[in-house]
């Protein structure tokens, strides 16, 4: 920074002058012009743990069995006259699974697209207009004025301004003063018609500026139309993929189902004739061994009775056990199911948690180094143009200056020469006052 303490003149603007400069060509911001965020730092105590959210192990009691013993009891012994031998069934022939494979509509093609003759922009070009020459304009000046009539007041003031300086050199009604208003008309008619050109050049670029932004915003908005309209296409594509593929899907399970039940049907039936089969070769064995079946039946069902209350004690003391290992299991699987689902969802929350400090550390600092850049870029633009606004200015001084100096020196150049002439037009009437009375002294 520099320092401007007492000082004035050559002195001051060469201090501001360096000043602007070395901003202008300043790469980056000092301390105290750096924006330094304040970013969010993660505390142990905002993250979640395990701890008495985990459930332990426990342990059921195994139940007791009971004995079948109590319940055995003693048949008589009998051997029958006469067995039969059942007929058995044969493995019948696997069920084959249904097989398909996807149609040509539940495969998804591609859209394609392209751009629309409408969505590509054409450059607006144009013509100079007549209006915006400075001879169109230099001719309707021109056409104001008109034989007899007053001049225009544009005109006139430099008409009467010539018209002053020929009649006090004695030249008022010569050609040369003719020719000197005519250039005086001329001059101002030029500069008149050249700002008048400049006006219709610039309403001109301004209109064809325009044209060329509405042509640009119409073909991105056809263009963004033809993107929408082909996602579209590709959407429709998709879902009627979709559509087919859950049709064919839904008619492959129909025709398994189908297939599954008439397969089951015949092995029913199947079963169902060689038990009727069996059963004829049992009833014919016991119309030739009514005594003796007598005795085997009630052996076999005193038997039959003893093994039922022994499987049902051991099925019993079996489902009791495997219940109890059953509701382990799951006692376990939802211990460890909760314990897993307790740790993902605290993982997450800390992942979250982490997620959103980085986050907002990301976009103030982010926010930070943009403020800093956009405040370097503003004072280096600045400074730039306060010196081009110096160097225009003292230009302008320069020129001004020595257009002033000039414009003294034609004047005083004017004013000698009209002094000089009025010196020789004095003499000349005085010579012709003096020989006027001398011829008077004469012969009057």
């Amino acid at each position: 920074m520099a320092d401007l303490t007492g000082k004035t003149g050559d002195a001051l603007s060469q201090e501001l002058v360096k000043e602007q400069t070395e901003q202008a060509e300043q790469t980056q911001l000092e301390p105290k012009q750096e924006i330094v965020p304040n970013l969010l730092v993660e505390d142990q105590k905002e993250i979640l743990t395990n701890n008495n959210v985990m459930m332990s192990t426990v342990s059921a009691p195994v139940p007791s069995g009971l004995s079948s013993s109590m319940y055995d009891q003693t048949a008589p012994q009998q051997q029958a006259a006469n067995t039969y031998q059942a007929t058995t069934v044969t493995q019948p022939q696997n069920m084959q699974a249904a097989q398909a494979t996807p149609s040509a509509n539940a495969l998804v093609n591609a859209a394609q697209g392209q751009l629309s003759p409408a969505s590509l922009a054409q450059a607006q070009t144009a013509t100079l207009d007549p209006q915006a020459t400075v001879q169109y304009q230099m001719g309707q000046i021109m056409s104001s004025i008109q034989a007899g009539q007053p001049l225009p007041a544009w005109a006139a003031p430099q008409v009467r301004k010539v018209s002053a300086i020929m009649q006090q050199r004695g030249l008022g009604s010569s050609s040369m003063a003719a020719a000197a208003m005519v250039q005086a008309i001329t001059e101002s008619g030029i500069e008149i018609a050249a700002k008048d050109a400049d006006k219709y050049a610039t309403i001109q670029l301004a209109n064809l500026n325009n044209k060329q932004q509405a042509e640009l915003q119409n073909a991105v908005a056809l263009a963004n139309m033809d993107m929408a309209n082909l996602n579209n296409r590709q959407t429709a594509a998709v879902q009627n993929a979709k559509t087919f593929l859950s049709i064919e899907t839904q008619n492959l399970s129909n025709e398994q189902a189908a297939d599954t039940i008439n397969y089951q049907s015949a092995v029913q039936m199947k079963l169902s004739d060689q038990a009727a089969e069996n059963a004829a070769l049992q009833f014919n064995a016991k119309s030739a061994n009514e005594v003796e079946m007598f005795f085997t039946e009630l052996g076999s069902q005193i038997e039959s009775a003893n093994k039922q209350r022994a499987a049902s004690v051991d099925q019993f003391n079996v489902n009791q056990a495997n219940a109890m290992e059953q509701f382990n299991a799951s006692m376990e699987a939802s211990r460890q199911q909760f314990n897993a689902n307790m740790q993902s969802t605290i993982d997450q929350s800390n992942a979250s948690w982490r997620r959103q400090i980085n986050t907002a550390n990301t976009a103030t600092q982010n926010a930070a180094n943009q403020q800093n850049v956009q405040t370097l870029l503003s004072m280096n633009q600045n400074s730039l143009n306060n010196l081009w606004q110096l160097y225009r200015d003292q230009a302008s001084w320069a020129m001004q200056i020595s257009e002033n100096q000039q414009e003294r020196a034609h004047n005083a150049a004017m004013q000698a020469a009209q002094i000089a002439g009025s010196k020789d037009l004095y003499d000349d009437q005085f010579d012709d006052f003096l020989k006027v009375k001398a011829i008077d002294s004469i012969f009057g």
